[in-house]
């Protein structure tokens, strides 16, 4: 009897050789989950954002400061026709210095603002480095999770591979079908296009990775074969809700806004006192001309101040209060969405807590004493090739399925120290 050997056809081998080709060209590095939160803590946009908390320190000492004092120059009441000095009794030349002075409280509050955000940008930086823990945290297993698929789908290549040759086998001696083995090879195939899906899955979850921990996007990550699976026992949501609004650096940020747009409002509401300018002057005064006798040099003192008035003060303090109050509804905002943030990451945990552990304690057990008694009872023509193929092909599906819902509990959980703000306190069941 004729045989039918399976054959890979030139385009599928050629991809598969084409990706991992590229991927063995570049350069390796090895990468555990601490590693990759090390590492995302040492990137340019950390640098950059600490950078910008640094600038925005010397702030409140620049505004909190008296403005520079101004030195004056003059040459006062020279008679035009001569420009002499000794003509005329009030001709001098005069040095002067003066002072602004804001109304008292004014550059305090003006300091006081400048620090309040400035502590806005120090719990920015806080926020920063806790979202990008948690986000490439969130790729570390979404790389994970494709390279498991991956290694499934190799043993089930494997599998399906032995399944062609049982049927060949049963085929050459008569006692199997000629459909069977063309639906192992069809089954097989369908394997090699999830593989070529699959790889292109990584390499773009790798660039993503590449580029949370600022490397070059063509670096090949190498992830531990194993993990810790154990999915362990959370807080209540109540309690969880709470660490948050306790902790967590965005709420504090806001806060800071809030106090800093407060201060903005004292300092519109003292524009309406006025400000001073204090200055002094000295001048020199030259002999008389006409009878050689010395004058005296001259000193003044003067104060000033301004007078506050007009529409545009009024404007000024609404505009103010109204930056205020728009803080302060920004601030309910992120108190809600923080809250939401919680919730939703409970409920998804706890989902795929459950799903992991009746896949792997209970769905996958049960799937693999199928699959292999589904293969001995066809090995007696007991059972039908269709179902040996369609059991072992919704045990890859399970399989595959529990390292998604796994990744997924994980991704979970860092989603949550983000909202919490912290790491969270769990005990293992």
């Amino acid at each position: 009897m004729q045989s039918f050997p399976y054959k890979i056809t030139p385009l599928i081998m050629g991809s598969v050789l084409l990706v991992f080709t590229s991927l063995a060209h570049a350069e390796t590095q090895h990468l555990t989950l601490d590693q990759a939160k090390v590492l995302v803590l040492q990137s340019a946009r950390i640098a950059a954002r600490a950078e910008l908390v640094r600038a925005t320190q010397f702030k409140p000492e620049q505004v909190g400061s008296l403005p520079d004092p101004v030195l004056s120059l003059g040459a006062l009441n020279f008679p035009v026709d001569t420009f002499s000095r000794g003509q005329e009794n009030m001709t001098q030349l005069q040095v002067g210095i003066s002072q602004a002075l804001p109304f008292p409280g004014k550059l305090g509050q003006e300091a006081a603002a400048a620090r309040f955000v400035a502590n806005a940008a120090s719990y920015d930086l806080d926020e920063l480095k806790s979202q990008l823990v948690s986000q490439v945290q969130v790729r570390w297993w979404n790389l994970f999770y494709t390279e498991r698929a991956l290694a499934i789908l190799e043993k089930n290549k494997v599998l399906l591979r032995q399944f062609i040759q049982v049927a060949e086998t049963k085929y050459k001696t008569g006692k199997g079908l000629q459909q069977d083995v063309l639906l192992a090879q069809l089954e097989l195939s369908k394997l090699l296009d999830n593989e070529i899906q699959w790889v292109a899955v990584r390499q773009s979850e790798q660039a993503l990775l590449n580029a949370l921990l600022n490397q070059d996007a063509s670096t090949t990550i190498v992830l531990p074969t194993s993990v810790n699976e154990t999915l362990p026992k959370i807080a209540s949501e109540a309690t969880l809700m709470k660490q948050a609004l306790d902790v967590r650096p965005k709420l504090a940020q806001q806060q800071q806004y809030i106090q800093a747009a407060q201060a903005q409002v004292n300092v519109a509401g003292k524009d309406f006192y006025p400000d001073f300018k204090l200055g002094a002057s000295y001048g020199f005064r030259k002999a008389n001309a006409n009878t050689g006798m010395n004058r005296a040099d001259l000193t003044s003192i003067t104060l000033g101040m301004t007078i506050p008035f007009g529409e545009a003060l009024d404007a000024k303090l609404g505009q103010r209060q109204a930056e205020a109050a728009q803080a302060e509804f920004t601030y309910q905002d992120v108190r809600a969405n923080i809250q939401a943030e919680v919730g939703v990451e409970v409920a998804n945990y706890e989902r795929a807590k459950q799903q992991a552990s009746l896949f792997k304690q209970g769905i996958i057990p049960q799937a693999q004493q199928t699959v292999a008694s589904m293969l001995a009872a066809y090995q007696v023509n007991k059972v039908d090739f269709l179902n040996l193929i369609r059991t072992q092909i919704t045990l890859y599906n399970y399989e595959t399925q529990y390292w998604k819902v796994l990744a997924q509990a994980k991704q979970s959980l860092a989603r949550l120290d983000a909202a919490v703000g912290k790491p969270m306190e769990m005990s293992h069941e």
